[in-house]
């Protein structure tokens, strides 16, 4: 502060000091009136010079405040201008009032004034559409007038932060390349951890001997190691059959891109073996810890295992995607697994109280069918049990009018309602032919049962019941009521089924394999010929599945909307006005495959709840299971669905955009 600042007398006491001074100069002229004017003239004086010292200090003021005002005015012009950061104004019409020279540096131009933010800053002028107006404040309380919006733009090579402040109408531009460099190099090196797996060693090298099989892991191992070096992928053989991965995300966006080119590699280089070898591969990114990232890539093996094998499951974050998965699962030939599942499975009915058993909502033939076969099971251990039915519907009507006339077996139904209500601590509750809560008859069930136990055989989803006791989930069964099967001849010494109930069985693996057409192994018919043995009716069976004349021509009505796409894919997609009953539209799916040139067909139809239903199925060289997956729903490999919400043509479309996608990557077909 300047020193004629800090020396100024200032306030009202020099004021009263003066009339002080005049009191005692006229009390003096009473007594002396020489002194008095003496004195008074001295006062004068003494004013006047006070008078001409505060002029000449507010003088000095104002030319101190104006120089410092030019000074400030001057260094903040020069300040703005050479600062290395972006200053813009614009207008209330989008287009920029004024720039500092370091904006102009950056679009490599001197003025930007006139320019329209929609053409020098499209996604800011985006941002600012959903921003309103706010005129310009210029008095001193400014509260909540500095809300600022900040969005990262790219110019040329170079990379910027936008700071908007709607408020002001102002944009400040300031470089972050070398931080978006630093963070996109640190996102490309994070870690990533997978398990690799030979998922069918015991079955491709069965009937060979030491030799042999160690060539073929040797084969089988060197071409392994050569693709994990060309990915940068650090390997750990942990067994014979498992193998440890370290990469970075770099590497495994070039696995992903690449779409784990390994899996059919192996697959094509073993194909003279009786059962090629196959692959399965789990991966995992984006967990905090490495001990997470171990658990999440283990699931995702499991994942990939469940959904048949010879595929790679990568759990990235919330993302959970699948690569491969292009051949069928192989068939297990051993029953150990069977028996271990069923031993377990019979110890959780004789803890429990009560078993109730769900499949999935609409049930078919498969699900009902395996629901009668467990609860047989149950009752042999006299545990009550129940199975979860709110009503018929076409594909199980005849099935139900069969099952009436066994009014012991029939009395075992129970709506969702008053399973509710039977649940009990102490309740088994087993899912069959399903393993998503979601797409059970009754949700509730589920959060409600405190032991659950899942018996599916359909490929393994992203949802899944993971609070589940016991999973017995073999995508390579032909229908849970194989599998069901295969456990009664475990779950107890004496099995005792009566004809209808092992009729109902064999229906149900008679459906779901199209008359032991597709999805058969020699487990298959091992479980059929047992239950022929004990009593199955297959002229039943015949009479259940007949089809009516009427549903024939209403199928053939469907069918008549063919067309092929992709030259072996026939694709239907009926008018907005035609309701279809869901299982009309997979029965129609179905007779699609038995037409010439026909490798895969999808049937669009609007069902009688409003619900657009899609079907597909294929012959095992397109996975239909990929390609409803990306639609919301699932299956198998050969056999799946979806159901969306809208018209025909809205789920036409998304479906030929999914094939594209799918052509474009890595073709339909094998």
């Amino acid at each position: 502060m300047p020193k004629f600042l800090q020396k100024r007398w200032h306030g009202y006491h020099t004021v009263w000091a003066f009339i002080l001074l005049l009191l005692l100069i006229i009390a003096v002229s009473v007594y002396n009136w020489i002194l008095g004017v003496a004195s008074l003239f001295v006062a004068g004086l003494l004013c006047l010079t006070m008078l001409q010292s505060e002029l000449a200090f507010r003088r000095n003021l104002v030319e101190y405040i104006n120089g410092l005002s030019f000074r400030i005015k001057r260094v903040e012009g020069e300040a703005v201008g050479m600062l290395p950061l972006g200053i813009v104004l614009y207008s209330e019409d989008r287009t920029v009032e004024w720039n500092n020279r370091h904006a102009g540096d950056i679009f490599a131009r001197r003025s930007l004034v006139g320019e329209a933010l929609t053409e020098l800053l499209p996604d800011v002028a985006k941002l600012l559409t959903g921003v309103p107006q706010m005129p310009v404040r210029r008095e001193a309380g400014r509260e909540g007038a500095l809300k600022e919006h900040r969005m990262e733009i790219r110019v040329d090579e170079r990379h910027y932060q936008v700071v908007v402040i709607p408020s002001e109408r102002m944009l400040y531009l300031y470089e972050i390349t070398e931080l978006v460099t630093l963070r996109a190099q640190y996102e490309e090196e994070k870690l990533a951890l997978g398990i690799l797996l030979m998922d069918n060693l015991d079955e491709a090298a069965q009937g060979m001997d030491d030799q042999q099989r160690t060539s073929l892991i040797a084969k089988v191992t060197s071409e392994i190691t050569d693709w994990a070096k060309e990915f940068d992928v650090y390997l750990r053989r942990l067994s014979s059959e498992r193998y440890l991965m370290l990469l970075n995300y770099r590497s495994l966006q070039a696995l992903e891109e690449s779409r784990f080119v390994i899996l059919d590699e192996v697959r094509e280089m073993t194909a003279d073996l009786k059962v090629p070898m196959t692959l399965s591969i789990g991966m995992a990114f984006g967990a905090e810890s490495a001990s997470e990232l171990g658990a999440l890539a283990q699931s995702s093996l499991d994942m990939a295992l469940g959904r048949g094998g010879d595929q790679a499951a990568v759990k990235a974050g919330q993302r959970l995607s699948f690569y491969g998965g292009k051949s069928n699962a192989a068939e297990k030939r051993t029953r150990v697994r069977a028996r271990v599942i069923a031993h377990a499975l019979r110890d959780l009915i004789q803890e429990s109280d009560r078993v109730i058993i769900m499949g999935h909502r609409n049930p078919d033939i498969d699900a009902v069918g395996a629901s009668i076969g467990l609860l047989r099971a149950a009752q042999m251990y006299n545990v009550e049990a129940d199975i979860v039915l709110d009503g018929p519907n076409p594909s199980i009507s005849r099935m139900l009018e069969q099952l009436r006339k066994d009014e012991g077996l029939y009395s075992s139904f129970v709506t969702a309602e008053q399973a509710l209500q039977l649940m009990t601590e102490h309740t088994l509750l087993i899912v069959v032919d399903t393993h998503k809560a979601s797409m059970t008859m009754e949700p509730r069930l589920v959060q409600a049962a405190s032991r659950i136990v899942v018996v599916d055989h359909h490929r393994r989803g992203e949802e899944f019941i993971n609070e589940a006791v016991l999973v017995y989930l073999e995508p390579y069964a032909s229908s849970t009521c194989e599998l069901v099967t295969e456990l009664l001849q475990y779950i107890h010494d004496k099995v005792k089924l009566s004809t209808l109930e092992a009729t109902m069985l064999l229906a149900g693996i008679t459906v779901d394999t199209k008359q032991f057409a597709l999805h058969t192994g020699s487990r298959t018919f091992e479980a059929a010929g047992f239950l022929r043995r004990i009593g199955a009716d297959t002229i039943l069976i015949q009479r259940m599945l007949k089809e009516d004349l009427q549903e024939y021509i209403s199928k053939a009505e469907i069918i008549k909307h063919a067309r092929m796409v992709y030259d072996h894919i026939a694709l239907v997609v009926t008018e907005p006005e035609l309701k279809v009953p869901q299982l009309l539209i997979a029965q129609a799916a179905d007779t699609l495959l038995g037409m010439t040139n026909v490798l895969a067909s999808f049937v669009i139809c609007e069902r009688t709840d409003g619900i657009i239903g899609i079907s597909a199925r294929s012959l095992g060289r397109m996975n239909v299971q990929v390609v409803m997956e990306k639609l919301g729903g699932g299956g198998h490999l050969t056999n799946a669905a979806a159901q969306l919400e809208g018209t025909t043509k809205e789920a036409e479309a998304r479906l030929l955009a999914v094939l594209e996608e799918i052509q474009s990557k890595e073709g339909l077909f094998e």
